[in-house]
């Protein structure tokens, strides 16, 4: 079980200041329950959950300080901790949301909100960006109450 931080008092109030004036015809959010309150609380819309914009899963390293954590690269060191997420199965779970929302809307212009969390939405930029060769892709995340647009390629062209 991964556990979850609160939300914060300001992430979905200063969400719904920067995106006032953009009218969204679908909102996705990620199942923590801090994503979907951002998501609800900046555009008035229910969120549809969906599992594959969920965290990376730290495993057994879930919760304890990141100072205590024997890491391997940039994630818990999966020979130390049970559970730890293998990063190729996270961007697979997240590209493939992704693709699944291009094939759906990628047809007519739309605005739709992702509600993530750093991890998702610098997966999230890495899809439109491509995954940088040090294979950074937390230079893509989107800080908290924070948004990045990205266009899908329109099927006409």
């Amino acid at each position: 079980m991964k556990q979850e931080a609160p939300a914060s008092s300001g992430g979905g109030r200063h969400s719904r200041d920067a995106l006032q004036n953009i009218k969204f015809d679908h909102v996705f959010s990620s199942l923590q329950e801090r994503a979907i309150q951002t998501a609800e609380i900046a555009t008035g819309i229910k969120a549809i959950v969906d599992a594959r914009l969920d965290v990376f899963d730290l495993g057994e390293a879930d919760g304890l300080p990141k100072s205590k954590v024997k890491m391997a690269g940039a994630v818990p060191d999966p020979s130390v901790y049970k559970g730890v997420e293998e990063i190729r199965s996270y961007i697979k779970r997240v590209f493939d949301f992704m693709r699944e929302m291009e094939a759906r809307y990628a047809v007519k212009e739309l605005n739709i909100l992702l509600s993530g969390h750093k991890c998702t939405t610098g997966c999230i930029g890495a899809y439109f960006e491509g995954i940088p060769v040090n294979g950074n892709i937390s230079k893509y995340s989107s800080g908290n109450g924070e948004y990045k647009a990205y266009p899908f390629k329109s099927i006409d062209g």
